[in-house]
């Protein structure tokens, strides 16, 4: 337990002075989340209309910006793993008496303290697109945006384990990170959808993290979340909910990150 406990201190320590020190990521990591907040906002809240009663479209939208900033972060936190291996750090750190598992984990833990601080960032913009902000609602944020930057960075984590290149690496998250975003609600609500659709964005794991902070922020009644929340046989989910089946993918997705570096190094 000692072991992995100075490992995960180790990398994560590590990978947030790397985030310090790499000033163009901070820059980056807010273009995407951005665009589509503008650009989408300023062309289709006319159009679309109001998504709940005194819901509009940005205000629907946003929350889900939020946990886009989130989930690119943590994904691209396998970036650092494929780096590592590039140039050889990555062996001196498997060869080092530290904790396989104490190694993934202080790399998701790392990632998700910059996840955390992005979104923080990302707060900011509230009062702009007329959701309000309490420090309550913040409160309450702090904790689920962890849970859901520590089980995404599970999923980069687990395909940096199989990649050799840093190219190779961006086209698969590449290829993964825009279905997730689309396919989980951030741009409409995944109940008023085809039936294959919905199907294939209630397995995908961003989507409860998107609708518990879209509940969070909204603070929306019975009648607004079965317009716009996520159901599962009939049953709109809660926030605990949501965040139990966050929590269950990460867990998963970390474990098999693990399993894949013993096997692969």
């Amino acid at each position: 337990m000692a072991e992995v406990l100075v490992a995960i201190r180790v990398v994560a320590y590590r990978e947030l002075l790397r985030f310090v020190q790499e000033k163009s990521r901070l820059v980056s990591s807010f273009a995407m989340p951005l665009l589509f907040l503008v650009i989408f906002g300023a062309g289709f809240t006319r159009t679309i209309g109001a998504m709940a009663p005194g819901v509009d479209f940005v205000q629907f939208m946003y929350p889900g910006i939020v946990a886009m900033t989130v989930l690119m972060n943590s994904v691209m936190s396998g970036l650092s793993v494929v780096w590592d291996r590039e140039f050889g750090f990555l062996k001196e750190i498997l060869v080092a008496p530290l904790a396989r598992s104490g190694i993934v984990l202080g790399k998701a833990v790392g990632a998700a303290v910059v996840a955390l601080l992005q979104g923080a960032i990302m707060l900011v913009l509230a009062p702009v697109v007329g959701v309000s902000l309490t420090p309550v609602l913040v409160l309450k944020l702090i904790p689920l945006l962890v849970i859901i930057s520590l089980s995404l960075s599970g999923l980069g984590l687990l395909i940096a384990s199989r990649m050799r290149s840093q190219q190779g690496f961006q086209l698969i998250t590449q290829l993964l990170v825009f279905p997730l975003i689309f396919l989980s609600g951030v741009f409409f609500p995944v109940n008023n959808v085809p039936a294959w659709l919905e199907a294939i964005s209630k397995v995908n794991p961003l989507t409860y993290g998107v609708d518990a902070i879209r509940q969070l922020f909204l603070a929306v009644d019975g009648g607004a979340v079965e317009a716009i929340g996520v159901t599962i046989f009939g049953h709109t989910m809660t926030v605990l909910q949501d965040v139990a089946v966050v929590a269950a993918f990460g867990l998963l997705l970390l474990l098999l990150a693990t399993l894949s570096f013993e096997r692969q190094e």
